[in-house]
């Protein structure tokens, strides 16, 4: 079900490295070098499968970019935040 901007930037307190707009939350994390980018990405990949949600994202050198939205409900869902929440485990022992 999509949460409505409110219950989204509520939910955004605890996620200080996300951003809500365009109707998706958006994140930036910045890694030491490609080959740490890269691995977080691996270890990301496998969660959103475990989640089977995936998110858009792209990379460029040590820079990944990442928004998550649910296509089904055409706007951020408690999936999306479930997902940012792992994403964030996983890039705290990256850096």
């Amino acid at each position: 079900m999509k949460l409505d901007d409110a219950t989204i930037e509520k939910k955004l307190l605890n996620f200080p490295d996300w951003d809500y707009y365009e109707n998706a939350i958006h994140a930036e994390f910045e890694f030491e070098n490609f080959k740490d980018c890269f691995s977080a990405m691996s270890r990301i990949a496998f969660e959103c499968e475990a989640h089977n949600h995936h998110p858009d994202w792209s990379n460029s050198y040590n820079i990944l970019k990442i928004t998550l939205s649910t296509h089904d409900a055409k706007g951020v869902t408690n999936k999306d935040f479930k997902l940012a929440e792992a994403i964030e485990a996983i890039v705290e022992v990256e850096e």
